[in-house]
């Protein structure tokens, strides 16, 4: 049995379907949800033209691109886009986020909250996190449409509120895209969201919480699409311990990480691809956005993102098959299986007593052949 055995027990052991059994009643609420939404939003005039999953990018991963883990603590997140035209938005982009926070306090969610991105909440009685975003279109025959976020919460002062370019569907499209693979682009993008799932359970065990949560998964899915780079004819492609590695070893490489000018601690900068183009990491001075993680976050991050480089280098070193998988299993956590180990001795001894008992069986028949 191969390593990339175990790497494919492991995927299956942690990959999110829209069908896992878990996820349907998640799946039923959202829906219920969205109806209620769709209701309060007609009655405000300003209709719901669209709607769509936008992948949860925060710690469960994403059904959009593909890309969902099974949590550690046995919660779902859904983050859902709620679209309405640009002609009948308000000018206001908190009016519509207070609409969908009133029918959140109506149902049995705990706390909703206006954030300045989106309308978060969690439910009482099930696992389940969900984050609303708002969006208006500006529909274009010649140009195709563009779309802008809500941005703004309740007290916001009117420079901090704004409807902001935003081309998320162009982010789940380039996530998505294997035009860049050439020969094999399909297998390609399978090991890539492989990997992408991976480094995702990765972080969810090897972090605080307090420190996990700030370590975004589109942040990371960002940066293993960048520096996923597969030979065109490589034999990688089967192999996703050495292709894993390659890409932490160009992440590592590259200029996310580094340090501010007269410290040792780390930043992590990853720069959206699509409008915003925003630092995905930043964080808050003084109560305004600065590019890059705090300090505590990006040096946590690289360290272990060190270690994990040496575990992986560990593992394609090694020999011996179970001791691959229990470098992996530190690494991965649980879900990566370590198989039990034969009982050599008792093997060996099966295996003579077998042979000591046909030897005595054919002498008899032989004896008893030549006696007659």
């Amino acid at each position: 049995m191969s390593i990339q055995t175990h790497f494919n027990k492991f995927n299956k052991n942690i990959y999110l379907t829209s069908h896992s059994e878990g996820y349907k009643k998640a799946k039923a609420k959202d829906e219920s949800i969205l109806k209620e939404i769709k209701s309060a939003f007609k009655k405000a005039g300003y209709p719901v033209i669209e709607s769509f999953v936008q992948g949860s990018f925060a710690v469960q991963g994403s059904f959009a691109v593909n890309t969902a883990i099974n949590s550690l603590d046995g919660d779902f997140d859904i983050d859902r886009a709620i679209v309405i035209d640009e002609d009948k938005a308000p000018e206001d982009p908190v009016a519509p986020k207070s609409v969908i926070l009133k029918v959140l306090e109506d149902r049995n969610f705990k706390d909703p909250k206006i954030k300045k991105p989106c309308v978060t909440a969690d439910y009482k009685s099930i696992n389940l996190h969900i984050d609303y975003t708002v969006y208006k279109k500006e529909a274009s025959v010649f140009f195709g449409d563009t779309y802008y976020l809500a941005v703004g919460k309740h007290g916001s002062s009117d420079e901090h509120k704004e409807w902001s370019e935003s081309d998320q569907k162009g982010l789940i499209a380039w996530i998505d895209s294997a035009d860049d693979f050439m020969f094999g682009e399909i297998a390609k993008r399978k090991q890539l969201k492989r990997l992408i799932r991976y480094m995702k359970r990765w972080r969810d065990v090897n972090f605080s919480e307090e420190v996990r949560k700030k370590i975004f998964s589109i942040g990371l899915t960002v940066m293993i699409k960048e520096q996923y780079s597969p030979a065109s004819l490589s034999y990688e492609v089967d192999d996703d311990l050495q292709a894993l590695k390659n890409t932490i070893d160009a992440i590592v490489d590259a200029e996310y990480i580094c340090a501010p000018r007269g410290t040792t601690d780390h930043r992590v900068y990853v720069k959206l691809p699509k409008k915003p183009y925003r630092d995905i990491f930043q964080h808050k001075v003084n109560g305004s956005p600065a590019d890059g993680s705090d300090l505590n976050v990006g040096t946590q991050l690289r360290n272990k993102l060190l270690t994990l480089q040496n575990a992986l280098q560990k593992a394609l070193d090694e020999t011996d098959e179970i001791k691959q998988c229990e470098i992996l299993n530190k690494v991965f956590g649980d879900d990566f299986e370590v198989p039990k180990q034969e009982n050599k001795s008792s093997s060996t001894t099966t295996s003579i007593m077998s042979s000591g008992l046909a030897s005595l069986s054919s002498a008899g028949a032989s004896g008893t052949s030549q006696g007659a």
